[in-house]
């Protein structure tokens, strides 16, 4: 079987794509399928790299590679060149972090394509992704949450979009885009002028942006699998001491430490793999996700936080660390994902589209 591993795309999570590929890569190819590795570049042209090493280390623009499309046609599923010759591909596993890869966009463009991929489907990748929409589905199925506010279209207006923070949150508290990943354009702001700086900073990446209670927490993650009914890791954590997780303690050196497993009672672990379960099926996920959860220091509350439908992928994210520490090798889980997806696609198929 023929996987086409794409990657790059139009995002701010651009280089951190480049950074997951190569372990998916190599864990796919350890699983004994044959790869296609399949670049999108910042400007949204798809090429065939021509020298992949390079490309990821030094960016998809640095290496001349031949341009692809997607074929639109369900019959004849594969990457059509310029000059018209289509290179046939089986399955599709997405490894682009947020805006068009983790969104449901280039999900749908799957679906339209008739190719089975990897992951979650167009509403569960786009409710993943939309923390504001996401909370509005965990507050559905009665899933405990911080206390957030979610602002709209309120760049132009940000003294009014302090006020209306100011009269439902208590400071500290953490201002996000609701459409990103990574932890990009999110600051913690503790008094009025510094809430005015995050909001214009959130607001530069998205027309909606969520702010979130800073409760005194911890920051757990289980990982999972499966489709309708889904298998959760052991539960990990991740601390800073800046106690909560911006941009630079994720990716910075000594920015953050992994603790896998989390040190943790039984019943708190069983109850964050709960959640984190509970949270999967709120949203419709498929194939794999990493669920944060929130732990209260003073009160041993337990809140979702949220579902990452195309977590990170490298060797040192935490997605392919808990599942080793659960037991499931590189190999074996790779191979998982794409039977999921091939499940999932050949349920789709059978559905009738006509009466």
């Amino acid at each position: 079987m023929r996987v086409a591993v794409v990657f790059g795309g139009r995002s701010a999570e651009h280089e951190i794509s480049l950074g997951s590929a190569r372990f998916v890569v190599d864990s796919i190819e350890s699983a004994g399928y044959e790869v296609l590795p399949v670049g999108i570049r910042p400007d949204g042209v798809w090429v065939m790299p021509s020298d992949l090493e390079r490309v990821l280390a030094e960016g998809l623009e640095a290496v001349s590679s031949p341009a692809v499309t997607l074929s639109p046609d369900p019959a004849r599923s594969g990457l059509i060149s310029e000059s018209g010759e289509i290179t046939p591909v089986d399955f599709v596993f997405p490894v682009i972090h947020g805006t068009f890869g983790e969104d449901g966009t280039i999900q749908g463009l799957f679906e339209m394509a008739g190719v089975p991929y990897a992951g979650s489907g167009v509403l569960g990748s786009a409710l993943g992704m939309d923390k504001e929409l996401s909370k509005a589905a965990f507050a559905a199925s009665g899933l405990p949450q911080v206390e957030y506010l979610a602002l709209r279209e309120a760049g132009d207006d940000l003294p009014r979009a302090v006020g209306q923070v100011e009269a439902a949150l208590r400071y500290p508290v953490i201002v996000k885009p609701a459409n990103l990943g990574s932890s990009v354009g999110m600051s913690k702001a503790h008094d009025h002028e510094s809430l005015l700086e995050a909001l214009e900073l959130a607001f530069r990446y998205d027309r909606k942006v969520v702010v979130e209670r800073l409760a005194d927490i911890r920051n757990l993650e289980v990982a999972l699998l499966g489709n309708e009914r889904p298998e959760a890791s052991v539960v990990g954590e991740v601390s800073t001491e800046k106690g909560w997780l911006d941009f630079e303690a994720k990716y910075a050196d000594g920015g953050s430490t992994v603790h896998i497993p989390a040190d943790l009672d039984l019943g708190t672990s069983d109850r964050a793999r709960q959640l984190a379960i509970e949270a999967y099926q709120a949203i419709d996920c498929a194939g794999l996700a990493r669920c944060d959860i929130l732990l209260e220091n003073v009160t041993g509350r337990l809140y979702v936080s949220e579902m990452n439908t195309l977590p990170g992928m490298s060797e040192h994210s935490t997605f392919p660390l808990l599942w080793q520490a659960s037991g499931v090798a590189a190999r074996e889980l790779f191979d998982r994902i794409i039977c999921h997806g091939l499940e999932r696609h050949q349920k789709r198929q059978a559905l009738l589209t006509s009466r």
